[in-house]
């Protein structure tokens, strides 16, 4: 196991939410103090505040790499088309993975909202049968989202997809 997978797996288990777990498991190599971390990914938890919408591991990814990649004040449109790019590569592998991207599907039906809901969730052990796997999933994907090396300039990666458009 890697150290953002331990760092966000013990965040997990001490009762942060799937979105503070890898925010500030990748944050603060990425220039983000811890705290503030676990701060702003506070809502994003059971699918943003218990909505069940898209997963909270998802989220606080989908943050990580808008710090990695994300337009700043004095950058042009081309850090939004990068930051897109991965996250749109963040999104298909996840629902490739996992069938689902929202929250409500990963956990069966689950309505977190309600308190019967979240009986279910502690008495099923939906933390460790489908969260912990979740957050896991995302790490190993940050990895190599974020962690991978740039390439060289002048080399153009082989799309997956042949282009269509002809510009």
């Amino acid at each position: 196991m890697n150290i953002k997978n331990e760092v966000a797996m013990e965040k997990l288990l001490e009762g942060y939410n799937c979105a503070q777990s890898i925010l500030y498991a990748f944050g603060p190599g990425l220039g983000l103090d811890g705290e503030i971390s676990l701060k702003v990914a506070t809502g994003l938890g059971g699918g943003m505040a218990r909505r069940g919408d898209v997963c909270g591991a998802l989220t606080g990814g989908i943050l990580v790499v808008g710090l990695k990649y994300g337009r700043g004040a004095r950058q042009d449109r081309s850090a939004t088309e990068k930051t897109y790019q991965k996250t749109q590569e963040l999104l298909a592998g996840f629902e490739q993975r996992h069938g689902s991207c929202l929250c409500r599907v990963l956990l069966g039906g689950c309505d977190l909202r309600t308190p019967e809901g979240q009986r279910f969730y502690k008495e099923h052990d939906l933390l460790r049968k489908t969260c912990i796997g979740c957050v896991q999933s995302v790490v190993e994907s940050l990895a190599q989202v974020v962690d991978a090396p740039e390439p060289r300039a002048g080399v153009e990666k082989i799309p997956a997809v042949a282009r269509t458009d002809k510009r």
